[in-house]
């Protein structure tokens, strides 16, 4: 029996709240077994489909004098209530087909503090919400005070900050949970950002790295290991290429020397390799696995998944 935190990505969470609980139903199906076997378990999700919408209709209902702005921080907060509530009941509904009806699964809203000097802010770069013209953009500028840039030829869209987690606010009573064998659902969209103030901790308009943030409570929490699910069944160099070769197993160290070499793409595998590392480099005996969610169960027994260790 292990103590694991599994990362799992927003977009594997549909674009739509019916495809959302279908997609949390298929999730649960690849979880559930880890939960039979007896492991302690914390399930961090992605919200970036999902933030974006909530974020999107604030921004149209502000161009039509129907709503405030909402900030982002906000938005965190109610995308990870909504997709919560979708794994939740997935996963309750899971456990009880498989004649498990009394484990306790639970959302927790989690806060992500950051340090306000981290140079992410500096130079926001995590584009969120919709497109609009040079001249709405800029008088969104004027009115919000955020920053919009040019995006590809498709239009004008807000940017933000995505500052490394610090810590977890919450990850005392998080530990205490998962001590309880509660299986928890935390960490969703890597957290709602928050400094640390004279007055208290105060959200910030950034988006923190959902795989980043789910190392950083896998560290917290004393994990054994941390699972990053993805679409593929395990890391691969020389992706889509002729020469394409998937690794089974490799090391911080051999992971540096393929991130030198640009094997990994920037916003897809490199930041699920380096959060991998990161775990693996943090104590002795720790592991983290990068792989598909249907073979999740596969993974603890070596047969699919990139195994990271020192």
């Amino acid at each position: 029996m292990c103590r694991m935190v599994i990362a799992l990505g927003g977009n594997a969470l549909g674009n739509t709240p019916e495809e959302q609980l279908e997609h949390a139903r298929y999730a649960a199906k690849a979880i559930v077994p880890l939960i039979l076997a007896g492991n302690d378990i914390i399930i961090c999700h992605g919200n970036g489909p999902q933030v974006g919408m909530i974020n999107l209709a604030f921004e149209k209902g502000y161009e039509g004098g129907y709503t405030p702005l909402m900030p982002l921080a906000e938005c965190t907060a109610m995308s990870q209530g909504y997709i919560g509530y979708h794994l939740q009941q997935a996963i309750d509904a899971e456990l009880v087909a498989n004649g498990n009806d009394d484990t306790p699964v639970i959302t927790m809203l989690t806060q992500v503090i950051v340090d306000e000097n981290d140079p992410a802010f500096k130079n926001p770069t995590k584009p969120i919400g919709g497109f609009y013209d040079e001249a709405t953009a800029k008088k969104l500028m004027e009115e919000t005070g955020c920053k919009y840039v040019e995006d590809s030829g498709r239009g004008w869209r807000r940017v933000v900050a995505s500052p490394k987690p610090v810590s977890i606010y919450e990850y005392m009573t998080l530990d205490t949970l998962i001590s309880a064998r509660e299986v928890i659902i935390a960490g969703g969209g890597g957290g709602i950002p928050v400094i640390k103030t004279e007055t208290g901790y105060h959200g910030v308009a950034a988006v923190v790295d959902k795989d980043f943030a789910a190392e950083k409570l896998a560290e917290l929490v004393h994990a054994d290991y941390l699972f990053i699910l993805t679409a593929v069944d395990r890391v691969a160099i020389n992706f889509g290429k002729p020469d394409q070769e998937e690794i089974l197993h490799m090391t911080p160290d051999e992971a540096a020397e393929y991130i030198a070499q640009d094997q990994f793409a920037p916003g897809s595998m490199l930041p699920k390799v380096q959060a991998a590392c990161e775990f693996a480099k943090s104590r002795e005996g720790r592991k983290a696995i990068i792989g598909s969610l249907e073979k999740a169960p596969l993974a603890l027994e070596g047969k699919s998944g990139t195994l990271i260790e020192m």
